[in-house]
């Protein structure tokens, strides 16, 4: 599978709310996981690192609407932009955040996922 057939099918299911699904699908064995904070989950390593972070995000956050934009493809990447509206559980504070996601694809799978975000 390219890189855009990967990128087109992944945009899809999380358009359908199927983030689980997306990463369970494409996501490499060996995938690297960054996200722009410090901390023990800026970067990740490997699909049960990553699915660990999910599932803590999940336990976090109550997500009230989510909006996925592209495929944008070059190459071996694809570029998603997600809106998110979420309420984090502990503060109870609400939050709108873009969030630019690069995906780099070989074989068919995702082997790294970047995060690049704003809050406002």
């Amino acid at each position: 599978m390219d890189t855009q057939a990967v990128a087109a099918e992944f945009a899809a299911l999380c358009r359908a709310g199927q983030f689980e699904e997306a990463g369970e699908r494409f996501w490499a064995e060996d995938i690297v996981s960054i996200e722009p904070m410090p901390g023990e989950m800026a970067v990740l390593r490997g699909r049960a690192a990553v699915q660990g972070k999910g599932e803590w995000w999940y336990a976090n956050h109550e997500i009230h609407g989510t909006e996925t934009h592209g495929p944008y493809v070059n190459g071996d990447q694809f570029a998603l932009r997600f809106h998110l509206d979420v309420t984090q559980k502990a503060s109870g504070q609400r939050m709108q955040m873009e969030e630019i996601a690069l995906y780099t694809v070989r074989g068919g799978k995702v082997v790294e996922e970047r995060f690049l975000f704003r809050m406002g």
